[in-house]
């Protein structure tokens, strides 16, 4: 097949890719002008990737580069809004999401598959899971065959999540928001990857949402105690900052981007992040569990 993949200079992309092509996909990727440098050539590529620079804002452009294209996987996502430079939640999963799938229906493509993320439902809290539902419901009334992955918290190779959590536990003294008992379900990106490659078929799982995460759910500090194993640290030495005390400082440094947590990050921290249906995704895929704890000895150090 040839599968239209957007995102693949982000961290989920970088996985992705290699997946598409072991499948024997021909692969065609949307990246912004210049952005192409960070990705690294892989002789295994050789006829099978093409890099072409684009704009999801751009529907000429889409609709030149998808054009022929039997799939699209649509990963394209933010975690963090930049206001003054136009990145938005709102302008990058909704209007972008909205536009990819305007050029999908004038190619017609086979199958979409969308990225969303655990937690998005009508009126959530957070302003990124109510955008990435809105996501979900374009497609939905698109009339074109789907299939939805909502992820936890996804980790690998490169990720920022637990590379940054593991700098902290490395400290004498390991901050921790709040009590720490809420739950997360962090996922493998190999995971990710292989489902949504599955997924590209047509007549797989078609019209149907999965939430996906990791076998089990963790509390934050199970996930600490986790990554300290990890790194030969027998117990992980915590000191906890009350929300209400940590409400105020998110709201003054959030703006900087050395800074490591949004307003809305903290929002979804509070909710906590785990699967409501963990099962159905291993029923519907065949895919290998693994382990959280497994899945970060593969790579940490």
């Amino acid at each position: 097949m040839k599968v239209f993949l957007t995102g693949v200079t982000g961290f989920v992309g970088h996985g992705m890719l290699p997946e598409l092509v072991s499948r024997g996909h021909e692969v065609v990727c949307i990246v912004r002008p210049g952005s192409e440098q960070k990705m690294k050539p892989d002789p295994a590529w050789q006829g099978r990737v093409r890099l072409v620079p684009g704009d999801l804002f751009d529907p000429a452009s889409l609709l030149a580069v998808m054009n022929g294209c039997d799939a699209v996987v649509h990963l394209v996502g933010i975690i963090r809004e930049q206001p003054g430079r136009g990145i938005t939640f709102n302008r990058i999963h909704v209007e972008g999401t909205r536009n990819v799938i305007e050029a999908a229906k004038q190619v017609h493509v086979k199958k979409f598959v969308l990225m969303s993320a655990l937690g998005s439902r009508p009126n959530a809290t957070s302003l990124y899971h109510q955008t990435k539902y809105e996501a979900e419901q374009l497609l939905i009334a698109s009339g074109l065959p789907h299939t939805i992955f909502r992820p936890s918290v996804i980790y690998g190779p490169g990720d920022e999540f637990v590379n940054m959590l593991a700098d902290l536990v490395r400290l004498p003294l390991t901050p921790v928001i709040g009590d720490g008992l809420y739950r997360l379900q962090p996922v493998s990106r190999q995971i990710v990857a292989e489902v949504f490659a599955d997924a590209v078929h047509p007549d797989m799982t078609n019209g149907q949402v999965f939430e996906v995460g990791g076998p089990v759910a963790l509390t934050y500090n199970d996930i600490l105690a986790a990554i300290g194993r990890v790194l030969g640290k027998a117990k992980v030495r915590r000191f906890h900052v009350p929300i209400t005390l940590m409400k105020p400082v998110v709201e003054l440094m959030q703006g900087f981007s050395f800074f490591p947590i949004t307003k809305t990050q903290l929002i979804m921290l509070q909710e906590g992040n785990a699967c409501a249906d963990t099962e159905s995704l291993y029923r519907s895929y065949p895919i290998k569990r693994i382990p959280f704890e497994d899945g970060i000895a593969a790579y940490l150090k």
